[in-house]
């Protein structure tokens, strides 16, 4: 009988300090590396898992697209101009056994990597280009990251540059600039619309010389709108055909 309590402790000890403490729950967005002995062994799928402690470590991978800032940094692009950029990496373990064993800290890394890639696109762009083609660098960007980190596991889905600031004095060129620009555009439409204006009254001074009084009419009908203020004088000009009407009716009065 004692025997039986006795083997009933043993097997009573081990599920309590064997057993219970190797359980492991591995979420759905995770996978579960095991070390044997600091050996690789195998990678484990979500559920619970139970591990031999003893001689056996679980790493938890998370699976999930993370987003990391790349603080704002300082770059010099092709035409020397000094400008600050920070962007935003989005990337996901595709391996997770990749992304332990094969580098130290896979987040660090991919922030460094991005850093490092982004100062070298961003020199060998012009500032007109890197203000114009944001998406596009940051597609270049992308890819030479993708490439390099593809060996440890991991895949960048996408790199968004936020925000680039440019210095003071450049800001100040580039608002003048941009002034002088608009100012160019108003003027070449007011001569556009002067010149549309000018053609238009062309054919309509042409019309109403074709019509035997036309200019005539058309001044009275200007005289009958007119308001004129009474402190003031109002000259009119008399259109040439009635002085020639004039001075027909004056030479035949002469010939009499």
């Amino acid at each position: 009988m004692a025997a039986f309590y006795t083997l009933l402790s043993i097997i009573f000890a081990f599920v309590i300090f064997i057993i219970l403490p190797g359980l492991r729950v591995i979420n759905q967005y995770e996978r579960g590396i095991i070390l044997t002995f600091g050996k690789y062994s195998k990678t484990l799928d979500p559920g619970l898992k139970w591990i031999f402690i003893i001689a056996q470590r679980l790493i938890k991978v998370d699976m999930r697209i993370a987003t990391m800032d790349v603080p704002r940094q300082e770059a010099i692009t092709k035409d020397n101009v000094p400008v600050g950029i920070n962007a935003v990496v989005y990337f996901k373990v595709e391996r997770a056994e990749d992304a332990v064993l094969k580098v130290e800290n896979y987040s660090y890394a991919v922030s460094q990597y991005a850093l490092a890639a982004l100062r070298d696109i961003i020199g060998g762009v012009e500032l007109d280009t890197l203000l114009t083609e944001r998406e596009r660098i940051a597609a270049d960007i992308k890819k030479v990251v993708d490439t390099e980190t593809n060996v440890w596991g991991i895949d960048v889905t996408a790199i968004k540059i936020q925000d680039i600031e440019l210095p003071a004095a450049m800001k100040r060129a580039m608002a003048a600039q941009a002034e002088t620009e608009r100012e160019r555009r108003a003027i070449i439409i007011k001569a556009e619309g002067e010149m549309k204006a000018a053609e238009n009254l062309q054919k309509a001074a042409g019309l109403l010389s074709s019509i035997p009084g036309g200019l005539s009419l058309r001044t009275l009908e200007t005289i009958d709108k007119l308001q004129p203020d009474p402190s003031k004088t109002v000259i009119f000009a008399l259109p040439i055909e009635i002085l020639e009407g004039f001075k027909a009716l004056l030479n035949g009065k002469k010939k009499e």
